[in-house]
């Protein structure tokens, strides 16, 4: 089938999975590693329909309370997070004239720098030991407004710097200068790094690998985020590689 996405809309059959009451989007593994060019929206049709989806629920709802500042965090390393938080912004850009800015916050393994095709020598790491305004440390992608934050140089002691009160000042600067804030955080099951983002957050995106994510460690990580008072604002299933026939889709 053609579907590169599927959206589950069986809300018994996600509390059963994620005890959530959002609608998770259900991802294939995205195509081999490609040269990414800033907004070049290098996916296929049925993909970007898909991502669109998911920016609207988060950020475009009509009528709705509306987030500005979200952030994107996996389960566990490898599961596509950077590509879906870089595929969400580019989205988001193509679809509002209001400034967008993403952030590269995994300082662990940042891969922000490579899905948008730019270098990753100044960013977040450099803006979280200065005082300095953090216009100075974003850089402008091809899309008048859209910006990236890249993680910036490696530098001793830098992960203690996320739960810094630098840091926390850091977002409410970036929300005043830009409209709409994405930030790529560190899996979950690797830290509290993500929890600590997302207390300052509107919401989190939590982002699972089918066939590697387990259910109870989902679970887990949506009970620990509700109590730290952080709302789930989405859950994606990624690298779903089995096909799901058009029939038993319509039902999801």
């Amino acid at each position: 089938m053609s579907r590169n996405f599927e959206l589950m809309q069986n809300l018994g059959k996600e509390r059963e999975v994620f005890q959530v009451a959002t609608e998770p989007l259900a991802i294939p593994e995205p195509p081999a590693p490609m040269e990414l060019q800033p907004l070049q929206l290098k996916m296929e049709e049925a993909q970007r329909d898909e991502i669109f989806k998911l920016v609207q629920r988060v950020f475009l709802v009509p009528g709705g309370e509306k987030s500005r500042l979200v952030v994107v965090s996996g389960m566990e390393p490898g599961n596509g997070c950077s590509w879906i938080c870089a595929r969400m912004a580019e989205v988001l850009a193509a679809q509002v004239s209001a400034s967008v800015c993403v952030v590269d916050a995994n300082l662990r393994s940042p891969g922000l720098h490579r899905e948008f095709g730019t270098s990753n020598h100044y960013g977040l790491t450099d803006a979280l030991q200065v005082s300095e305004p953090v216009r100075g440390f974003v850089s402008q992608l091809s899309r008048p407004n859209l910006w990236l934050l890249s993680c910036g140089a490696e530098k001793e002691g830098a992960r203690a710097l996320l739960g810094s009160d630098r840091m926390r000042s850091l977002l409410p600067e970036l929300q005043r200068e830009f409209d709409y804030v994405l930030i790529d955080a560190p899996p979950i099951g690797t830290g509290d790094d993500s929890i600590m983002l997302a207390r300052n957050a509107e919401g989190v995106v939590l982002v699972l690998r089918a066939n590697s994510s387990r259910r109870e460690a989902a679970r887990k990580a949506v009970r620990d985020l509700e109590a730290a008072n952080v709302r789930v604002l989405g859950a994606v299933l990624n690298h779903r590689t089995f096909p799901v026939p058009e029939s038993i889709y319509r039902k999801l």
